[in-house]
């Protein structure tokens, strides 16, 4: 799940984009099998895929178009699903995938072209959520969001506390654990031990659980369910310990902050590693990954899926196919860093030795993976995305004084409420 707080102005742009197109564009057979257009979302830098898979096929012409955030490419999809020209190949997030799911004839059966050849390769309970229960398949999965902690050895050096992985990992168990530390380095410095609450805490303990936001017979109980009071209620106690600096994920001060030291930890899945080597360049070597409170769990997790009016489905599935082959995966997990969702990979002695010299020859291969292998999974809904953008967006407004702490699962409560309404 990335960038859920989106902006009026590029909202607007992703409509533009859908509206300036003619409605009905042709579907079905391959006009040209050597050219395809492809929607992604920004910020994970899918223009190295692309130009990776030109390199190998020069012939091939691709069209990217970086929408928006997650949340606005999946608004621009919706739109264009409904009359306007789709592309011949979408990127769509985790969390948005079950909406688009209970119409699954808006989009091709990968089967069709291969894809059930292939499910095998992927985790089973990833490829699960691109599955219809008759046994179509909408998306090919590209990723999982292996989660740890980022944090600066440097930071951490000034403060008295320590700085190898293994004994910073033994430091926080728990999260009530990883507070207490946050409160050692604040008392030791004064200045803030962590980024915010709202993605680093509540989202991460909210993904460690054995249900989210909808119970086993797939019904919304995220205002019932206690794994989500629990999470919320963690976010609100750390922040009311004063320990971190309240700048909202994404912003521009989240950005700069990584490289001045606004803050000394931040909740990483693997695909963000490369925003804090992008953020935070002259950091290098400051930096080091622990193990995330919890032992597991995962931001993130991507599906490529082809629209059932795209012009050229077979161009589009032949980049899928060969990009998202477990091959395909492990050379993006060494370029990009995003975590395979192909487990026979995971023992590959080049993930395993996959280290980074910006976080301190971190393992990452083994981080991460081990991360992902530990997750619980649970049931993700078609409202899944609405209602976790609501929570968070809820605790933003609690860091940035606008609604107080005793009235922020209320708020947070009614919020979700007008949403799904709306």
């Amino acid at each position: 799940m990335k960038r859920l707080i989106t902006t009026a102005a590029t909202v607007a742009t992703a409509m533009l984009l859908v509206a300036g197109c003619s409605p009905g564009s042709g579907g079905g057979d391959s006009v040209d099998s050597k050219t395809f257009d492809f929607w992604s979302f920004t910020g994970i830098n899918q223009k190295a895929d692309v130009d990776v898979y030109k390199k190998a096929h020069p012939d091939v012409q691709i069209k990217l178009t970086e929408v928006g955030s997650t949340t606005e490419t999946a608004q621009a999809l919706t739109t264009a699903l409904a009359g306007g020209k789709v592309p011949d190949l979408v990127l769509i997030q985790g969390d948005d995938l079950p909406k688009f799911m209970q119409s699954a004839d808006n989009f091709v059966d990968l089967s069709s072209l291969g894809a059930d050849k292939m499910k095998g390769d992927y985790l089973d309970w990833v490829m699960k959520q691109s599955m219809t229960s008759d046994g179509k398949i909408i998306g090919i999965p590209t990723d999982v969001g292996g989660m740890a902690i980022a944090y600066r050895t440097d930071l951490f050096k000034a403060a008295g506390l320590p700085t190898d992985r293994d004994e910073v990992s033994k430091l926080w168990p728990t999260w009530d654990a990883f507070l207490e530390v946050g409160k050692k380095y604040v008392h030791a410095t004064g200045k803030p031990f962590l980024d915010n609450t709202s993605t680093s805490v509540f989202f991460q303990a909210v993904n460690q659980g054995t249900e989210r936001y909808y119970d086993a017979d797939h019904k919304l109980s995220y205002d019932k369910n206690p794994q989500v009071k629990a999470a919320f209620d963690l976010a609100l106690k750390i922040h009311a310990a004063g320990i971190t600096s309240k700048i909202t994920s994404w912003s521009t001060g989240w950005t700069a902050g990584m490289g001045k030291g606004d803050f000394a930890v931040v909740s990483a899945p693997s695909w963000m590693l490369n925003a804090i080597h992008t953020n935070a360049p002259n950091t290098a070597g400051k930096w080091d990954v622990a193990v995330i409170p919890g032992g597991a769990g995962n931001w993130g997790g991507s599906y490529l899926a082809v629209p059932k009016r795209a012009k050229n489905p077979k161009a589009a599935w032949a980049y899928i196919a060969e990009m998202q082959s477990p091959s395909g995966q492990l050379a993006h997990f060494l370029q990009q860093g995003a975590l395979p969702t192909t487990p026979s990979v995971y023992s590959d002695p080049q993930l395993i030795a996959k280290t980074d010299p910006f976080f301190s020859n971190a393992p990452i291969g083994k981080i991460y993976t081990q991360s992902v292998l530990g997750i619980k999974p649970f049931y993700i809904g078609p409202e899944d995305a609405t209602v976790g953008s609501e929570m968070l967006n809820t605790l933003v407004s609690v860091e940035q004084g606008k609604v107080a702490e005793a009235d922020a699962w209320n708020t947070a409560l009614t919020n979700v409420k007008n949403a799904l309404r709306g």
